[in-house]
């Protein structure tokens, strides 16, 4: 096996694209939505040759940053939340307010995904459109398991999904235009303004699909009742 196929090779250039988009971050916050590679590469310590040695052009590493943000958003929201012991505000107030930390602290790179175009192929699609694609799909997942463990049959769940993401994200930036001149936006309130928007897309979901829920009635308790004799 040749030395760049070893895993120890591989850890290598994982942590050296991992310091890449470290750099990254640190130039978009710094100087703006609008990074140069030559920027980024004299940020990380490195050329643009050695750059480009780690991501296969501008795209991968814009889509490198874009995951980078849908992993923090995630680490926040999900793993180590119980959903089913909140109520369903308690709940989206968390997940909401995860979403808005993140980018409470990198606004610049949210400005810089909402504006970036990712092209591929001669095709352009918005990287702001990749990261709510992959909260949607982490979103649906979610909800499915939540569903899944009570036994309830939902429809398009993805749809509904997609749905409360867009709201999320197509708000951000009328936030950060609202919160600037403070030293940092203020997530509470954003977590009050959307908070409302996604319950009424998340109540007609439940509804059509004959679930009723109480908002501030424990989750666990409200799914056992579609199941009770």
């Amino acid at each position: 096996m040749a030395e760049t196929d070893t895993p120890r090779s591989w850890d290598r250039r994982a942590r050296a694209r991992e310091e890449f988009i470290d750099a990254a971050y640190r130039v978009i916050d710094t100087h703006g939505p609008r990074p140069s590679m030559n920027d980024i590469a004299k940020e990380a310590g490195a050329t643009k040759p050695r750059l480009y040695r780690h991501f296969a052009d501008k795209a991968d590493l814009y889509k490198a940053i874009a995951d980078r943000t849908t992993r923090d958003v995630y680490k926040l929201v999900a793993p180590k939340f119980n959903f089913l012991l909140t109520t369903p505000h308690e709940a989206l107030n968390h997940a909401i307010t995860g979403y808005a930390e993140v980018v409470a602290e990198h606004p610049n790179v949210f400005r810089f995904l909402a504006d970036g175009e990712l092209k591929q192929d001669g095709a352009g699609s918005a990287l702001s459109l990749d990261v709510e694609r992959d909260l949607t799909d982490r979103l649906a997942g979610v909800a499915s398991t939540i569903f899944e463990s009570v036994s309830a049959e939902v429809s398009d769940v993805r749809f509904t999904a997609r749905a409360a993401v867009g709201i999320m994200v197509s708000t951000t930036d009328l936030w950060l235009e609202s919160s600037q001149g403070s030293a940092k936006p203020d997530t509470e309130y954003f977590a009050g303004q959307v908070a409302p928007l996604v319950w009424g897309v998340l109540d007609a979901f439940l509804r059509r699909n004959g679930i009723e829920l109480d908002p501030t009635e424990p989750l666990y308790l409200a799914l056992a009742r579609i199941n009770a004799p």
